[in-house]
């Protein structure tokens, strides 16, 4: 018997291993090209493995979304199991991923398929498919699901620490972070996505004080109501990680906190050391 509806994104959300196997969400794999090889993010190449490379790397990496054909073997797949399918994906102004979504649901027009553009990335995307995938438990269907996580999108803040711009400048997926290119060696910029693109938010002069600030800024924005959800990510800097995870689950009684680190597609655009927390009100969509 086939479930009423299939939960999906694609690896850039890294989602924690337990939501995956208790909702069932599977997951499209974006691609990181590495010096002559196309490896699928999460398959080929692991998180751990993907920054040890990183750091003695003389060639570095780019990533790519998949192709239109790639995305319907994986809906048509999905669809062997299930009645109709929500797909949550990086923001459009990041990747091409929703453009071939989009093209390979026009070629599977007998498949009910919702698309959700989450204008976020990694735990912001997370925690949107989160949302999704309890709503799809508690038996909701694919239409009312996808209306829900596009209420979420515009209430979603990602906010994160990079060591340096480098990664994101290579990448092309600066923004309006890009003034920020050739300033002060030792600023540490807290940056957000606005719209799903990368903007400056902040700049600080050390990583411990960015950090600092980083906190600062969420307490102002969430309040530290009890309705408000969390994501906490790091690019192999777990210390930092765990110690934010600490601090926002004494601080802020979450509805909901995530921890997880940053894929090797993120990662080859945020660079090691790179430190974030995504969240949302849920009171504010009632």
């Amino acid at each position: 018997m086939k479930r009423k509806v299939a939960i999906v994104t694609d690896s850039t959300a890294n989602m924690p291993e337990n939501l995956l196997q208790e909702y069932n969400i599977q997951v499209i794999p974006l691609t990181v090209n590495w010096e002559g090889e196309s490896l699928l993010d999460g398959v080929d190449i692991q998180v751990d493995p993907f920054y040890q490379r990183l750091q003695s790397a003389k060639e570095m990496p780019t990533t790519s979304q998949p192709s239109v054909g790639q995305f319907m073997e994986f809906f048509q797949e999905v669809a062997e199991t299930a009645e109709s399918i929500v797909g949550i994906f990086i923001s459009e102004p990041l990747s091409g991923t929703m453009d071939s979504a989009r093209a390979a649901r026009q070629e599977l027009s007998d498949l009910a398929i919702e698309l959700v553009d989450s204008r976020s990335t990694a735990m912001g995307l997370a925690l949107i498919v989160s949302h999704a995938a309890r709503m799809a438990a508690d038996g909701k269907d694919h239409q009312e699901i996808a209306e829900k996580c596009r209420a979420i999108v515009p209430n979603m803040r990602l906010l994160f620490v990079v060591d340096t711009l480098e990664f994101l400048h290579r990448g092309g997926r600066i923004g309006g972070a890009q003034r920020l290119v050739g300033s002060v060696l030792s600023i540490k910029p807290i940056l957000h996505l606005v719209d799903g693109r990368i903007e400056s938010l902040a700049s600080v002069r050390t990583r411990r004080k960015a950090v600092n600030r980083l906190m600062e800024i969420i307490g102002e924005e969430s309040g530290w109501k009890p309705d408000v959800h969390y994501g906490v990510l790091d690019a192999v800097a777990p210390k930092t990680g765990n110690k934010i995870f600490e601090q926002i689950k004494q601080q802020g009684q979450p509805v909901e906190l995530l921890r997880s680190g940053i894929s090797p597609v993120i990662g080859t655009h945020v660079g090691p050391g790179a430190v974030g927390v995504a969240f949302y009100d849920a009171s504010s969509l009632e």
